[in-house]
């Protein structure tokens, strides 16, 4: 449908007056029982999105008392995950989604498109990792070279001896790498095909590797909101894969999860965590992220249910089997706050108070009214599973006019226990470290 200028903007003035106002704050939506009101859905979705403006000359994040923050590198192009060598080398993927052209088609794709232009997210994918080191140790990076190029739309990395793993939005690719490497020639080499095809509305895939070194875990998002393309669109979507990296062969580790990415092994526990993003459009209190310790062939819910089993009526047919089988995560991490990156803390750098527990990167909501996440959070962990409410780590992403100066999405410790915060609207790597 071809739609003139005028039309054009009479939907979106339309689109971005419709929607609701949450009754409840935030943090009502967070911790290991949170409030789950009625779903409150309105003929178009609730839209509230932050403008992508960047950071001013001279300003910076908010760190948390006892903390300061630095640009660790600047001028990077839509950084989004981090991974840290054990060299002390960081690597960037600088990325974006890749062409989709049948996700969410006519006028709803078209404005949804525009939302995510909006916020940042509509350049082409720079489908590069960008590899940075620090060589005098003063926590900024002197040196920036191009790792790997040409891949496709690039998110999660691991290393297993001298073998790189890079999970494009289509396969899991593996490249020889020797400590010091600064560029990598080698043609990748495919371990395994991801889900991925016209739609792919979740694109993102990320990896860790297992602590033996044996598989990758690997993060697929679902395909639409709630299943509204059908199930076939579905499939071995909205879970973890377990990867065998001698055969190739994957299998369904945990399913349910609607859009998981960052993942990380608790210290304490060895436990596989994950953050994941919830469904969207029943209202602006609905439904919260979460994190979550991932159990080896549990189902979380998604499509059918929510935070366990809280029946979503959206999905036709139902499988009130499923539904049965839902269990419900450990923690919630607020409603729409698109909480992306995750790492435990087993380093010494930061006070003794971070030892053990989260650091989450939360994005940043575009369906919630007033706005939500846009932040770094910290929650406490105690013999392996949460143990208080989020601390701010990192705020003043938005500035007084609700603008974002930038979003936090993949966050990772440095091989000196600082903390490494990749910022896609601000093109900047933060590193947080004690204020003395």
């Amino acid at each position: 449908m071809k739609l003139k200028p005028l039309h054009l903007l009479a939907l979106s003035l339309a689109l971005t007056a419709c929607g609701e106002t949450a009754k409840l704050p935030v943090t009502d939506g967070v911790g290991a029982n949170p409030k789950l009101p009625q779903p409150n859905k309105t003929l178009f979705p609730t839209v509230k999105i932050a403008d992508a403006v960047g950071w001013p000359e001279g300003v910076a994040p908010k760190p948390a008392a006892g903390l300061k923050v630095v640009a660790y590198a600047r001028g990077l192009e839509h950084p989004r995950w981090l991974y840290v060598l054990p060299n002390g080398d960081t690597l960037v993927a600088e990325t974006n989604a890749p062409p989709k052209p049948d996700d969410a088609k006519g006028i709803r794709g078209f404005f949804m498109k525009m939302v995510m232009k909006k916020a940042g997210a509509g350049p082409e994918s720079p489908n590069r990792i960008t590899l940075l080191r620090d060589s005098d140790g003063d926590g900024v990076a002197e040196t920036r070279t191009v790792l790997l190029k040409g891949l496709n739309s690039p998110f999660g990395m691991a290393l297993i001896g001298d073998q790189l793993y890079v999970a494009d939005t289509d396969a899991v690719l593996r490249f020889p790498y020797y400590t010091g490497d600064t560029v990598i020639i080698a043609p990748g080499i495919k371990v395994t095909d991801l889900p991925a095809g016209t739609i792919n509305h979740h694109w993102t895939k990320n990896i860790i590797a297992s602590p033996d070194g044996t598989k990758l875990y690997a993060t697929v998002g679902s395909n639409s909101n709630v299943a509204e393309n059908g199930m076939v669109a579905e499939t071995e979507r909205a879970n973890i894969l377990e990867i065998d990296l001698t055969t190739g062969a994957k299998r369904i580790f945990a399913g349910g999860l609607r859009n998981p990415n960052g993942m990380s092994w608790q210290p304490q526990t060895g436990a596989l965590w994950t953050v994941v993003n919830e469904r969207d459009e029943i209202g602006s209190d609905l439904v919260p992220d979460y994190m979550t310790s991932v159990k080896e062939g549990a189902f979380y819910g998604w499509p059918y249910s929510y935070y366990g089993q809280h029946v979503d009526v959206r999905v036709k047919p139902q499988s009130p089997a499923k539904v049965a089988s839902a269990i419900a995560p450990d923690y919630a991490l607020g409603p729409h706050t698109a909480s992306l990156g995750l790492t435990f803390y087993s380093a010494s750098l930061l006070p003794a108070h971070y030892a053990g527990g989260a650091f989450i990167g939360r994005h940043g909501s575009w369906n919630r009214n007033p706005p939500s996440g846009y932040d770094v959070v910290f929650v406490p962990f105690a013999k392996g599973v949460p143990s208080g409410k989020p601390e701010s780590i990192l705020t003043g992403f938005l500035d007084k006019e609700g603008k974002a100066q930038g979003r936090p999405v993949g966050v990772t410790v440095d091989s000196k226990g600082g903390l490494l915060v990749a910022d896609d609207v601000g093109n900047v790597i933060w590193r947080v470290t004690p204020a003395s």
